[in-house]
């Protein structure tokens, strides 16, 4: 049977595009069936698109599929892509505006804090049930999860079902490394390196080229330059010893350091509601591609990314052996971090599947931190798996954001954010509000 690839929330059209390109790019996988799904007819409709005029520009092999169906696209799959994002466009103007009315900012509000914690609540039940369809039409496929909140949606997913083939993809690792290699020029082909943490706060453990440590280049690099000292991200090195590898924007909101002192917003540059406006770049990026392939025009040029995705689908078909950065359960992989937090650490792929790699102990500075920013994870994780609303209330109370308000003002702004988004919620959260 040709593989089959499922695309789950494939109206995400540019980052679909960008997807099958990278698959379509891989000769062992031409031949494969795209199965595409979303509940948005139009841009499903692109999507298959997209998928044809890709299946053309690599040579026609690759088989294109789209249903509205979820169950259509996951039966067989070998594979499951899974990149939704619940409520669209409108629940992300709810994540940055409730909480600025309780004076909150937020950059990308996506994985920690109260922005993060609402997104998971809502995707986690979709995760649910992808999960549960796969268990009974695709029961050895993998899930290669895209949506963020990476490690609440993971965790809840292998504690709340059955699903064990899960695994978080990002790309933060893979392209902090090529921005440390270009800081200190050195080719990013002669680097290796080793990361872990939890995704959006893992860090680079060790840097090196040929066996040289090339942290010393670097923090040589960085304390000549005053302009790169005013980013988050380096910050956190100077101040921790080791590079983190997610952007500045995304950085400065898990911690209660920056965001709440307007001058070092502006000493660290930090972008406030970044979020919201690539969200409407991203409408603005899928109306032209879509009135592009309407009008038959020529899309822009395919090009490889630096997404794992292809590298996996590669590696279980061919058994050509890849390493890959993957989010998925704490079994001792990290072993200064709770057991079941799901972690960010390298993994072996090849056919037998993703072979997480032991880490040990991290820094004792880094697990500190990793395990502030995990009590939110578990905890949100912990309240979708049990229902019980309580437990987000904890969660929001051990976000650094929040300790600069009240309990009473973090109790209010979690039951406006319940109330705002109740349509998408699980019932038993709002039950309980009634009662």
């Amino acid at each position: 049977m040709p593989l089959r690839i499922a695309f789950v929330g494939a109206g995400s059209v540019v980052f679909t595009r960008t997807l099958i390109g990278d698959i379509l790019s891989m000769p062992a996988l031409r031949g494969c069936t795209l199965a595409l799904h979303d509940i948005d007819p139009a841009r499903l409709d692109a999507a298959e698109a997209v998928g044809r005029y890709a299946a053309r520009e690599f040579g026609g092999a690759a088989t294109v599929e789209a249903s509205l169906d979820r169950r259509v696209a996951l039966d067989g799959a070998d594979v499951v892509l899974n990149m939704v994002q619940v409520g669209g466009h409108p629940a992300t103007l709810v994540d940055f505006d409730v909480p600025r009315r309780f004076g909150v900012t937020q950059t990308i509000a996506d994985t920690s804090g109260v922005g993060g914690v609402f997104r998971a609540l809502r995707t986690i039940p979709v995760m649910w049930g992808i999960a549960e369809d796969m268990l009974e039409l695709c029961p050895q496929a993998w899930l290669l999860n895209y949506t963020n909140p990476m490690a609440m949606n993971c965790m809840a997913t292998y504690l709340g079902t059955r699903l064990r083939n899960v695994v978080g993809l990002c790309h933060s690792v893979q392209g902090t490394t090529r921005i440390m290699a270009e800081l200190i020029d050195v080719p990013f082909e002669d680097v290796t390196f080793v990361g872990a943490g939890i995704n959006h706060q893992s860090f680079i453990l060790r840097f090196e080229r040929g066996g040289e440590d090339l942290y010393p280049r670097l923090r040589e690099r960085v304390e000549s330059d005053p302009e790169l000292q005013r980013r988050v991200r380096v910050e956190l090195f100077r101040r921790l010893g080791y590079f983190p590898t997610e952007s500045s924007e995304h950085s400065a909101e898990y911690l209660p350091w920056f965001l709440d002192r307007p001058e070092l917003v502006e000493r660290f540059r930090i972008p406030v509601d970044e979020y919201v406006r690539r969200s409407e770049k991203n409408l603005v990026r899928f109306e032209h591609t879509a009135d592009a392939l309407r009008r038959g025009s020529a899309l822009p040029p395919f090009e490889r990314s630096h997404e794992y995705a292809a590298d996996i689908i590669n590696s279980l078909v061919t058994n050509e052996p890849a390493v890959v950065y993957g989010n998925v359960r704490n079994t001792g992989l990290i072993t200064n971090l709770p057991e079941d937090l799901c972690v960010e650490v390298p993994c072996l792929v090849d056919r037998a599947g993703v072979q997480p790699t032991r880490i040990g102990d991290l820094p004792p500075q880094l697990a500190a931190l990793n395990r502030t920013y995990g009590n939110v994870v578990e905890l949100t994780a912990r309240a979708a798996v049990t229902g019980d609303r309580d437990h987000v209330y904890h969660a929001l109370m051990l976000d650094p954001r929040l300790s600069r308000l009240s309990l009473d003002e973090i109790w209010s702004l979690a039951d406006a954010m319940f109330e705002a988004h109740a349509d998408a919620l699980p019932e038993t959260f709002l039950e309980r509000a009634a009662s």
